[in-house]
């Protein structure tokens, strides 16, 4: 039973590696896992108990990646030319990284190849559709219920360095489009609970939100969406893809976070609501 008014997204966190995707690769399982985010649907696991629907991707992000339009595709990687309504220019196609990867986090590609579009389309047809028809369908009901929805997008991401205005490491990244997707008062309660676990929090850099953030936040309309990537090197072993000896303190940690963003009071950010 749903009783906060929010909802978690664990989009890359499937690991469920396909046989036929494996062969039509040239990488073995293990390197296909450096695009995942292992262990986040697990990490965020306490929400159901707590009273907050999880929902969790279990095909892997190179399979096909939810954070992304629909049809966010490199034309390099097909062998015919693709329909005009597909979106073929983007900074995320650039990068190898769209709606079908072209390579992994670090680079090397994925395909030894060209793929067929019919096959494309029949992963996003059974895949991507179905996750976002889920989700949301999870959204309105907590907006039904409670009047607003704050929607929790969860990811990790490679240890980073120090980044501007920060001494140390960076541990979070906490993502809302800069604050268009997430009143500011959701956004200060995640990272003050985290700073006071004793984590380096970053905002916005380098990571400010995908395609869920920007699609689904919508605080004019009661729908907020945080994205939270954590530093890997925090509770796993990224070369074994192992749960590290932090693994369990970081899930009691963020469970505390659930309770503590479910008990925000709405009138901290109702009224800016009311306002736009």
């Amino acid at each position: 039973m749903q009783c906060l008014p929010l909802v978690f997204s664990s989009p890359h966190s499937g690991r469920d590696y396909r046989a036929d995707f494996i062969a039509e690769s040239r990488l073995d399982a293990t390197t296909l896992r450096r695009s995942e985010d292992s262990f986040v649907d697990e990490l965020f696991g306490a929400a159901p108990d707590c009273g907050a629907p999880l929902l969790a991707a279990d095909f892997p992000r190179a399979y096909v990646d939810v954070n992304r339009e629909a049809f966010e595709l490199d034309p390099g990687m097909f062998d015919e030319a693709l329909p005009a309504f597909v979106n073929t220019h983007t900074p995320r196609i650039a990068a190898g990284l769209g709606t079908i990867a072209r390579v992994v986090a670090n680079g090397i590609d994925i395909y030894r190849n060209k793929l067929s579009f019919d096959e494309v389309e029949q992963r996003i047809k059974t895949c991507y559709y179905p996750y976002h028809s889920a989700l949301r369908a999870l959204i309105e009901q907590t907006l039904a219920q409670f009047g607003y929805c704050i929607l929790i997008d969860c990811h990790s991401m490679p240890s980073l360095p120090a980044l501007s205005g920060n001494s140390g490491r960076i541990d979070f990244v906490l993502g809302d489009h800069h604050g268009a997707s997430c009143a500011p008062a959701i956004t200060g309660c995640a990272a003050g609970l985290l700073r006071s676990c004793g984590y380096q929090i970053g905002l916005n850099k380098p990571y400010a939100g995908g395609f869920i953030t920007t699609h689904y936040g919508r605080p004019s309309q009661g729908v907020h969406v945080l994205q939270i990537e954590i530093s890997r090197d925090i509770y796993m072993d990224e070369t074994r893809f192992e749960r590290g000896p932090g693994f369990a303190r970081l899930t009691a940690e963020l469970r505390v976070l659930i309770e503590r963003l479910g008990a925000l009071d709405p009138g901290l950010f109702l009224p800016a609501i009311a306002a736009e």
